[in-house]
């Protein structure tokens, strides 16, 4: 069952979660019980008739992935070289990437779950924030397990962090507290109603779907191109958010505060600005462990001197890297390049602008700014959406 995509799941939660929400009012820890819950719910998430596929990948990965943790948790309590981490960085990166290249090869339903991504990226921080000491104390198999494997977020985001996301599971909300919880994701769940199930599935079954099945590309191709642009990028965001909003409102619930994944993308002012704003935790997870880290490394050897060209080669590898994840298909590739230009391009034009001053901050400038970086953003996606190449 896939989460969030039927009347049946959420009923199915509210069910189970109900002696969550009463303990939680009560002010009562209800940690045990979550961990319980979260077993429940994964094989309820995983289970397919006649198909155990998923649930072995997911068992065999997380086997792998806590067996690395565990391993270099030690290993970093006795020694630190670049080069063992490097090796159990790959080691952990490495099931992704053969979920990946698999399909690319012509190879599928071999090995992959839903949610792998994101249980992915937990994994590779637990072994980054390891090495760089701020992971100080050995954690239970247990408690590892509950970060990786939490239900809420496991296949739509976002992306929590592990010292947060303990500091939550380990505090127990007063009251008062979880009542603030409590309202907070029921107005989330009915956010997320309004996005995914009403507006999201209006544009996908009258415009998306019509574009698809009808020869409106053949007789009317620029406007047939131009229309599903926007309405695939207006889909995308609500289909997207929608999920994000019921993940995060389902965490609430079990008292943990997982950290919002959008804010307001369409009216950035500009392609940094956007991704501050659009799905924020996957791209500060990039921004923090790829970008940052290579700037530093690159700075820190000083092969090149020129921080502007360092810069531009870290937007250049974080958006190729961020274009792979989505997967090996062309668009995926051109998606990432076509960001990098565009942070490559900004980060030019407004060391210009510092200079010479030509784009006042002002009322109207905003505006602008938000519209022309609007439409940038829809092209991209309509590169991300592989129609461009139709």
């Amino acid at each position: 069952m896939t989460p969030y995509e039927t009347f049946l799941f959420f009923f199915i939660v509210l069910i189970l979660l109900a002696p969550t929400i009463i303990l939680g009012l009560f002010g009562k820890s209800s940690r045990i019980y979550n961990m319980l819950i979260t077993l429940i719910f994964l094989a309820i998430i995983f289970y397919h008739k006649n198909n155990y596929l998923e649930i072995t990948s997911l068992i065999i990965f997380t086997i792998w992935q806590v067996t690395l943790i565990k391993i270099y948790w030690n290993y970093r309590q006795k020694d630190n070289r670049t080069s063992v981490f490097v090796v159990f960085t790959a080691a952990t990166i490495l099931p992704l990437f053969l979920v990946k290249l698999f399909p690319v090869l012509g190879i599928t339903n071999l090995f992959g779950f839903l949610g792998v991504s994101y249980v992915s990226f937990r994994a590779i921080q637990m072994i980054i924030e390891t090495r760089d000491g701020l992971i100080k104390s050995n954690i239970s198999v247990i408690d590892l397990l509950y970060f990786m494997l939490f239900f809420p977020t496991i296949s739509s985001g976002p992306i929590d962090r592990y010292r947060r996301f303990e500091k939550d599971h380990r505090s127990v909300p007063t009251s008062e507290e979880y009542k603030e919880l409590l309202y907070l994701a029921i107005n989330k769940i009915f956010l997320g109603f309004l996005y995914k199930f009403i507006i999201a599935y209006l544009i996908h079954r009258n415009i998306l779907t019509y574009y698809d099945t009808h020869s409106v590309h053949h007789t009317h191709p620029i406007e047939a191109r131009i229309i599903y642009m926007y309405a695939y990028s207006m889909y995308l965001f609500f289909d997207f958010a929608g999920y994000s909003n019921f993940a995060i409102a389902v965490s609430y619930l079990m008292g943990i505060r997982s950290p919002e994944n959008f804010n307001l993308p369409f009216i950035s002012r500009n392609i940094k600005d956007f991704w501050n704003r659009w799905h924020m935790t996957l791209s500060f997870w990039f921004r923090d462990y790829i970008y940052m880290r290579f700037v530093l490394w690159m700075t820190k050897k000083r092969w090149i001197k020129n921080r502007y060209t360092v810069s531009n080669m870290g937007y250049t590898l974080l958006f190729l890297t961020m274009g792979f994840w989505h997967g090996f298909a062309l668009q995926y590739i051109i998606y990432g390049l076509y960001h990098a230009a565009l942070m490559c391009g900004f980060d030019y034009f407004d060391r210009l602008n510092k200079k010479h001053k030509f784009w006042p901050k002002n009322r109207v400038t905003h505006v602008i700014s938000i519209i022309i970086t609007f439409h940038f953003i829809c092209f991209g996606f309509y590169i991300f959406s592989g129609q461009l190449f139709r």
